[in-house]
């Protein structure tokens, strides 16, 4: 009887044990839940920040979202503080959403979900505000530059929050610049200075300043400064692809690249002025020369200049006459037939050499072949009769040698 009684009091302390437990369990387990979810927002400046405070399980407690300056903003679904940039988004027992509009950068900081419970509980969220950067500006070239000159641009951009990055490029190649940070209150002015030594292909590139953020996710901030060099001209006399001979026209083309535009062009004959203007006319870049004759041979100089330097080429003209063009152009062709006849001969002879080769020693054959087969009973035996009467023949001839 003492022992069913020790059973008895041993059964309700476990049982009181295990609903103990589970009551804790419980507890914990609802007052975790109560707890206030919220997460950090990250906004450029000027967009919209939507603040979502969430609660697994809450028993009709209202939640409460306060700003830096812990003023309230809303108390459930109530607006408390008196702003229109700031609307209320969506509102349950377990949820408050508000956003705040045209966002400055005065509104980032650490704002606050709070529920009512006992005690209250609260969850942080911090805003943070992008600044977004201006449009980058390029200055430092006023004028045209000249070949071989250092030129230095500089871009600036300011109004970004944390600071910008700035980028050089010319035409499609980037280039390497040296970047300054300084900071303007909670914001930074970023300024990149870029030096250039530049020739004539330079001329007409594009230099590009673009600045990347953050904050700039459609697409990057550009500049854009088109590089004007002044340089020498070069130039060279483009003659036809013809001979020139006697009766006929002649045109020389006085090709040349300078910026500025170099003019005029400036044709003379060794060292003087073109002895015949009736039939050497200047048309732009082009010399022409009508009815050329032996009278015409000689240096032609083309001469150009700007405001940069100056260059010339020259041309030496020698006018053939056609009878004897014609004459080589007869040689040159009995060469050619005569090389083509030796080669058809040689050819010929090869071939001719090889036949009677072939057609000798397959006779021999034959022959060998015919010998074996007089005094044998059968194909086989002639074959190996053939065989030894050519060896012996072999034999004989080396010997006779």
């Amino acid at each position: 009887m003492i022992l069913k009684q020790h059973l008895l009091l041993t059964l309700y302390s476990f049982c009181g044990i295990l609903l103990k437990v589970a009551v804790t369990k419980s507890k914990v387990k609802g007052s975790q839940g109560s707890f206030p979810i919220t997460q950090n927002v990250t906004v450029a400046e000027g967009g919209t920040a939507n603040l979502t405070c969430r609660v697994d399980h809450n028993d009709n407690t209202s939640l409460q979202w306060s700003n830096p300056a812990q003023q309230t903003l809303y108390f459930g679904d109530k607006k408390a503080l008196r702003n229109n940039r700031i609307e209320l988004v969506r509102f349950s027992w377990h949820e408050l959403i508000i956003s705040i509009t045209d966002v400055t950068l005065s509104d980032e900081g650490q704002y606050t979900c709070s529920v009512f419970t006992m005690p209250v509980k609260t969850s942080k969220s911090f805003l943070t505000v992008l600044g977004v950067p201006e449009k980058p500006e390029i200055a430092g070239f006023m004028k045209p530059a000249l070949e071989k000159d250092t030129i230095t641009l500089t871009c600036n951009t300011s109004g970004s929050k944390p600071a910008a990055d700035i980028r050089w490029f010319k035409n499609d190649k980037e280039i390497k610049g040296v970047k300054e940070v300084n900071a303007s209150g909670k914001t930074f002015t970023v300024k990149s200075t870029l030096e250039l030594k530049v020739d004539r292909k330079d001329d007409g590139a594009t230099i590009t300043c673009r600045v990347d953020h953050e904050s700039l996710s459609s697409a990057p901030q550009l500049a854009t400064q088109v590089l004007k060099v002044h340089y020498a001209p070069i130039v060279k006399i483009i003659p036809p692809p013809e001979l020139p001979q006697e009766g006929h026209y002649l045109t020389l083309v006085c090709d040349f690249n300078g910026n500025p535009t170099p003019e005029p062009v400036i044709w003379t004959k060794d060292g003087g002025e073109l002895p015949d203007p009736d039939r050497m006319t200047v048309n732009g870049r082009e010399l022409t020369i009508a009815f050329l004759n032996k009278t015409d041979n000689g240096t032609y100089r083309c001469e150009v200049s700007n405001s940069i330097g100056q260059d010339n080429a020259e041309y030496v003209l020698f006018v053939y006459d056609p009878s004897a063009l014609a004459d080589q152009t007869a040689t040159d062709h009995a060469v050619i037939g005569g090389v083509v006849a030796v080669v058809v001969f040689i050819t010929l002879c090869l071939i001719i050499v090889l036949g009677r080769y072939l057609a000798r020693h397959k006779g021999t054959y034959l022959t060998n072949e015919a010998k074996g087969a007089e005094d044998a009973p059968d194909a086989d035996t002639a074959i190996i009769n053939a065989e030894g009467n050519q060896a012996n023949a072999d034999e004989k001839k080396e010997y006779f040698i």
